[in-house]
């Protein structure tokens, strides 16, 4: 190596250290407040130390309000991660199936004209009691190609240009690995179909309760060019005498929560790590502070 070359490598050397340095992660969750004003919602999340946020009432018809609060939550550089369809597009009942998908397409028009990084929901079940029910067809071909099916419905028929469609990983339902679920983006062969990264939903048994650090890893090393947007939750495993894991506030249970915050940190985007399924404010309030301590431990900082 001449002197010349060096140097300039010398002198690039800053700059490829901050190309590759952990990018801040996007904490979000539900508020409490009780107000319909955008601004006082975004201001909300800030002073809970958050940066990203689920979005907040509104519907595709208000542009207005859609308008206003994109805005107002771009002020204060809080996102909105993600808008929530949670309907089972999967029902046995055709009619039901049909007004669900359609509540579905809905949903993502929204999440596309107020800017979310995603619209959420499951594949579904063929349960006919319980939307998100077990049943054994949920692991089988004909589930994985009507999925496929609806998918491509949803987003041919809203076209997103802002946001992306995805679909959680469930314990009883595909996609139940993160192999199964890039087989199903393939299948899907759309821009617009990405992930959504619920790690506790497929903490399905002994091993993978134990090995959870391995299974978080194996989601960002496979699944970390479509990911959108994270759930935050925690796992404990209640004694009992067939398997039982109970969600719990986050740091009262076993989930490696230092794994999960570096691994977010990695991602292309910065993918919002949203709470989600606590009670209180005040189980929100616990679980936001432990994985805050957990990231100050190491070395992840928020944005």
């Amino acid at each position: 190596m001449t002197r010349r070359q060096l140097l300039a490598g010398l002198a690039a050397a800053p700059f490829a250290n901050a190309a590759a340095a952990p990018r801040p992660v996007r904490l979000g969750g539900p508020i409490f407040l009780k107000s319909d004003d955008p601004a006082a919602l975004a201001r909300e999340h800030r002073r809970l130390g958050y940066s990203a946020a689920y979005c907040p009432a509104v519907q595709l018809a208000e542009t207005e309000k859609i308008r206003a609060t994109r805005d107002a939550f771009a002020a204060v550089n809080v996102v909105i991660a993600e808008v929530g369809a949670w309907k089972n597009m999967l029902d046995p009942d055709a009619a039901t199936r049909k007004a669900n998908v359609e509540y579905v397409t809905a949903r993502l028009a929204l999440a596309d004209a107020i800017g979310a990084r995603c619209c959420v929901d499951i594949a579904g079940s063929y349960n006919p009691k319980i939307w998100y029910g077990m049943h054994p067809r949920n692991l089988s071909q004909d589930f994985l190609d009507a999925t496929v099916e609806n998918a491509r419905r949803v987003i041919d028929a809203v076209k997103p240009t802002h946001t992306r469609f995805t679909i959680e990983m469930m314990p009883w339902a595909l996609p139940d690995t993160p192999d199964a679920y890039v087989k199903m983006i393939k299948a899907v062969d759309r821009p617009a179909f990405a992930v959504h990264l619920d790690v506790c939903n497929i903490v399905n048994s002994p091993a993978r309760f134990y090995d959870n650090k391995g299974v978080i890893e194996e989601c960002f090393r496979k699944l970390g060019p479509w990911i959108a947007s994270c759930h935050a939750k925690d796992l404990a495993w209640i004694p009992e005498y067939n398997v039982h894991f109970a969600e719990v506030i986050p740091g009262r249970g076993e989930i490696d929560y230092a794994t999960y915050l570096r691994e977010v940190t990695k991602l292309p985007v910065d993918a919002p790590l949203m709470l989600e399924h606590l009670k209180t404010s005040e189980e929100y309030d616990e679980g936001r502070a432990y994985i805050q301590r957990v990231a100050a431990q190491t070395g992840v900082s928020f944005a």
